[in-house]
């Protein structure tokens, strides 16, 4: 895969990679799938990755697998995308 990054995804403290760590691997292939959607694309669609209404910077990173829905908040510091 030669996509090209257009933001760069740092993680706060070790709370998402634990999570990570805690995943199905099906579901951790997921999520890396996600990942790479946010990091390559402009425009993300909204399924995948989207603005909380009602708060000044907060978004949400979201996983379907199977009949499960995963939820990762994140945000946006100085160019760089944490979560």
């Amino acid at each position: 895969m030669n996509e090209k990054f257009i933001r760069e995804i740092l993680y706060f403290k070790s709370y998402y990679l634990e999570f990570f760590d805690s995943l199905k691997p099906e579901v951790k292939k997921k999520f890396n799938w996600t990942l790479m959607l946010i990091a390559t694309t402009e425009r993300i669609p909204s399924k995948f990755f989207k603005h909380i209404e009602s708060s000044s910077g907060l978004y949400e990173i979201r996983v379907e697998f199977g009949s499960n829905i995963y939820r990762v908040f994140s945000f946006f510091d100085k160019g760089n995308f944490l979560f």
